[in-house]
Parts: C-alpha cells; sequence; structure tokens
C-alpha cells in the first residue's frame, strides 16, 4: 500500500512533465503507483533534450534529462533553463545496456560478450560483421555467423546517446573523435551515409527495431529496463578488472561508488556527478556505463506553471519515488539511489515548500523511507553495493562464455554461495575444455540439454562455437546445393531438349497440314 504523508489532507492537482526515455519505465510505474492517491501525473517520455527544452519553455511542470543543461548543443543551440529556477534532483540509476539480436540455426544467441573497444568500433562502423576476429576474441574463441550487423541508435536528442557517447569520448577518443569529427559527447547520434546504421525515435522504438522479424544482426544502446521488460538478451561488458558483466542492479551500485557528486549547494550543478571513476573502476562487479537520471525541479517563487497544489503533487510524487518508489528499481531494471543521494533529494525537495509555505512538507524525511541501498545510522554506505555478488569465474577473459542464459551471475548474496541465481535462470556454465563447445544447459533445471533438440525452437539459446556457423536453418545449404545442381543442369541441357522439342512438333503440323 502506497502511503504519503496526510494525503487526506492534501490537495492536488495534475502535474505534466517530458523528456528521458531512459527513465521512463520506472517514472510511469511510479506514476500508476500514486494514481490510487489523488495524484494525477502525465509525462512524454520525448527524450532528454526535448525534456529540457519544454521545461525552459515552461511547456511542462518538470523535467527528467540524464545530462544537465550544456549552454549549448552540438549544433551551437542555446540548451539553458532560459532562467527559470530549478534544481537537478537524482531520481535514478541504471546501465546503458547494448542489447542485440543473431541468430544461429534459428535460436538467439544469448551469452555475447564484448570489450569496448570493439563496442566501439561497432558502433563507428569499424566492425561490420558479427564474424569479425575482434569479437571471436572477446567470446574466448567462439565464433559467430558471418552476419551483416546492423547498428540501431537514437534520431531523436537522447540522454542515453549523450551518456554512450560521453563514455566512447573519454575511454576510446581515438576510435571516437574521428568518427565524430571532433571530442566531446552529443546528444544526437551522427550516422554516416553509406553505412547500415538505423536511426529510431525512444528507447522503445530501438527496442522494437531490434526484437522486430527483420531484426537479426542488430544492436542498439537502450536503458537496461528495457531488454529485461522485453526479456531480450544484453552485451556483457569487459570492466577494468578483466570480468564482462550486466548493468544488473548490484553492478550499477557498485560502480556508481566511484562516482563523483557535486557536493556544493551553492553550485547551479549540485548533486550532478562526474563519472571518470566509474568507467574505471577495478572492482568485478562494476558495470562501466553507469550513472543516474535527474529531475529537473521548478524551485522559483514565481514560477509561471506552479500553484500551491501543483507543488504538493510534486512534493508527495517525490516522496514516494525517493523512497518506496525505489524498492521497484531493481524489478524494473534500475538500481536504487543510495542513501547519500535520496538525503540530497530531500534537501532538494524542500524548496518547494520554501517558494510555497503553504506546501506541506512535514514528515517528509528519509527516515520515513523504505529504500533497499539504506544502511541504517551510515549515510556513506550502500548496503546493495556491499551485498553484491562476484560474477562468476566463467565471465573472466579467457574463460567461458558461460553458456545458456549468459550465465548470469547469482541476483542475490545467498545464491552466490551456491552458485546458482534465484531468477529461475540456469546456474553458470563451466568454460568449456580448449577447442570445444560449452555444454548447453536447460534453462530452467540446469541439467545438461538433450543434443537432438529441434533446431527451430527459438525458446533456447544458441551457444557460439569454435566454428563458423551459417547465419540460417540446419540443412539449408544442402538443400539449395542440390537446388543449384538442378538449376545448372537445366541450363545447360534446356537448348538441346528445346530444339528435339520443336522439330518434333514441326513434323507433326506438317502432318496435320497435308
Amino acid at each position: 500500500m502506497i502511503v504519503t504523508a496526510n494525503p487526506a489532507q492534501a490537495a492536488y492537482t495534475q502535474i505534466e512533465g517530458s523528456g528521458s526515455t531512459w527513465s521512463q519505465g520506472i517514472v510511469s510505474q511510479w506514476i500508476a503507483d500514486v494514481d490510487a492517491n489523488g495524484m494525477k501525473i502525465t509525462y512524454n517520455g520525448a527524450g532528454s533534450s526535448q525534456g529540457r527544452k519544454d521545461f525552459a519553455s515552461n511547456v511542462t511542470d518538470f523535467g527528467i534529462t540524464e545530462i544537465p543543461y550544456q549552454g549549448k548543443d552540438e549544433y551551437g543551440a542555446v540548451d539553458t533553463a532560459g532562467g527559470r529556477e530549478f534544481a537537478y534532483m537524482p531520481i535514478v540509476a541504471g546501465g546503458t545496456a547494448f542489447t542485440y539480436q543473431v541468430l544461429v540455426g534459428g535460436k538467439p544467441v544469448k551469452d555475447l560478450r564484448l570489450s569496448g573497444d570493439t563496442i566501439a568500433k561497432i558502433f563507428t562502423n569499424q566492425i561490420t560483421n558479427w564474424n569479425d576476429p575482434a569479437i571471436t576474441k572477446d567470446n574466448n574463441g567462439r565464433k559467430l555467423p558471418s552476419l551483416t550487423i546492423v547498428p540501431v541508435v537514437r534520431s531523436d536528442g537522447s540522454g542515453t546517446t549523450a551518456q554512450f557517447t560521453a563514455w566512447l569520448d573519454k575511454q576510446f577518443p581515438s576510435i571516437w573523435q574521428p568518427y565524430f569529427g571532433k571530442s566531446g559527447l552529443t546528444s544526437y547520434y551522427p550516422k554516416k551515409p553509406g553505412t547500415k546504421t538505423i536511426s529510431a525515435a525512444g528507447s522503445d522504438q530501438v527496442m522494437n527495431t531490434i526484437s522486430s522479424k527483420q531484426g537479426n544482426g542488430s544492436i542498439g544502446y537502450v536503458e537496461y529496463s528495457y531488454p529485461v521488460n522485453k526479456k531480450y538478451p544484453v552485451v556483457k561488458v569487459l570492466n577494468k578488472a578483466g570480468y564482462f558483466v550486466e548493468p544488473t542492479q548490484y553492478n550499477v551500485a557498485v560502480a556508481l561508488t566511484k562516482a563523483q557528486i557535486n557536493t556544493d549547494a551553492s553550485s547551479q550543478a549540485y548533486l550532478t556527478s562526474i563519472l571518470d571513476g566509474v568507467y574505471t573502476s577495478t572492482d568485478p562487479r562494476a558495470y562501466p556505463l553507469s550513472s543516474y537520471s535527474y529531475m529537473l525541479l521548478p524551485t522559483g517563487a514565481k514560477d509561471q506553471r506552479m500553484t500551491t497544489s501543483k507543488r504538493q503533487t510534486l512534493t508527495d510524487f517525490m516522496f514516494y519515488s525517493l523512497c518506496q518508489g525505489q524498492s521497484k528499481a531493481g524489478p524494473y531494471g534500475y538500481s536504487p539511489l543510495p542513501l547519500n543521494l535520496v538525503q540530497a533529494g530531500f534537501d532538494q525537495l524542500k524548496k518547494l515548500s520554501v517558494a510555497d509555505p503553504a506546501v506541506d512538507f512535514k514528515d517528509r524525511d528519509v527516515t520515513k523511507c523504505n529504500n533497499p541501498t539504506f544502511v541504517a545510522g551510515d549515510l556513506s554506505k550502500n548496503k546493495l553495493a556491499e551485498i553484491a555478488p562476484q560474477p562468476p569465474a566463467c565471465d573472466k577473459v579467457g574463460a567461458g562464455p558461460c553458456g545458456l542464459e549468459t550465465g548470469k551471475a547469482p541476483t542475490t548474496p545467498e545464491a552466490a554461495k551456491n552458485g546458482k541465481p534465484t531468477d529461475g535462470t540456469a546456474a553458470p556454465v563451466a568454460s568449456a575444455p580448449s577447442g570445444a563447445a560449452p555444454a548447453a544447459v536447460d534453462p530452467e533445471t540446469g541439467v545438461a540439454a538433450p543434443t537432438t533438440a529441434d533446431t527451430t525452437d527459438t525458446s533456447q539459446a544458441a551457444v557460439a562455437v569454435p566454428t563458423e556457423l551459417v547465419a540460417g536453418r540446419a540443412g539449408d545449404t544442402k538443400v539449395f546445393g542440390a537446388l543449384a545442381a538442378l538449376e545448372l543442369l537445366a541450363i545447360i541441357l534446356a537448348p538441346g531438349v528445346g530444339a528435339v522439342y520443336f522439330k518434333r512438333r514441326a513434323r507433326r503440323r506438317q502432318g496435320a497440314w497435308s
């Protein structure tokens, strides 16, 4: 049950927001949760850039973005709040994931691992086929089919794109900057003419493009919640400790302990983060592309859109979101905010009652929060990061790949002790002997799967093997080879057969006419 302070006394008015699709999954859930308490919120996932523009133009009551205002965007256009008073408030953490579709014999590959260097070259069109030696190396000698890679990028101004390209710029400048033409991040991914790259508006359309029937060979970047909700595989990305990891709530929480947060309350950039330490964390569990999302909170006493009832709605909505709502972050593919950021978030939220003393802020503080990252009495602790399980041995460079269902790391510390996840997936598979394919297991039971399984069954994952595969159905090569031979024979024999046929027909006609 949702609990807010004095809900019966609160007078609510509908509020409107727009922006990030990276955050949209959890924000939509929070909106649905508080609706029963009379709070009506609408949110348009138009992309972070549009969210910042809408807020600056007083089109919305709040915005959500992954990156702060830049002053000027990539095209020299103004990217500021336009004089509107606001504060940045972290609302949720998460990982930018790389989801993909690669079929082998009609079955999806679910054990894909890629280094940052390989990812950078894929999205700058330097690696264009799934059988590239760099991909084979990342997967410990397991070679994928000869299949064209189709990168899927955002067509709209996107915080997800900005997060991805900021990482590329900091970690792989020699690859990214020649492609981009300059240094720095961008919210608008540059697509080169003559390449296979596809653009799609919004994270949902990127996800739909990759998961479509025509999506074989594609790969794109989205917030982890999208493939989680779609039950689609994501790439395990190589971190600085030499492990390939997914952006689980645990791995994100670990990585973000290395984020530098602006703690200068007098700064306009208060509570924004610097992620260089996240990119280079040497913890084996850390996911490199982890970050926060921010709400643009209207703090001006004379804000032309805000009223007492709107401020009250926003206050109680965010009280729920920063506290009880954070407990839903993990299941939805996000990571809960740690206590220090929740505390700082309440300091920002209180500015609404400072702007308008009629806003009731009583009993709205961290002590009333139910947040899975909290360690009682210690704001410097992040419980989620402390209990995060270590990655399985088969995810280390030179081992594995882990096999079916990507060899997911156990989802709780208890599961880590016995090596089996609690989410119904198979336990990590031990690495195969040199030159042999990893053993396939049933994803539900962990028992070795039969070797005579129907290769057209797409409900099972395919495991990459050391020899090159044909990106088609088993037996297709023989069938089409036979057809080709028959066609060639027909081409050779057709003229002679045709000549005999027409001569006989001419003689018959002559007999009929005589």
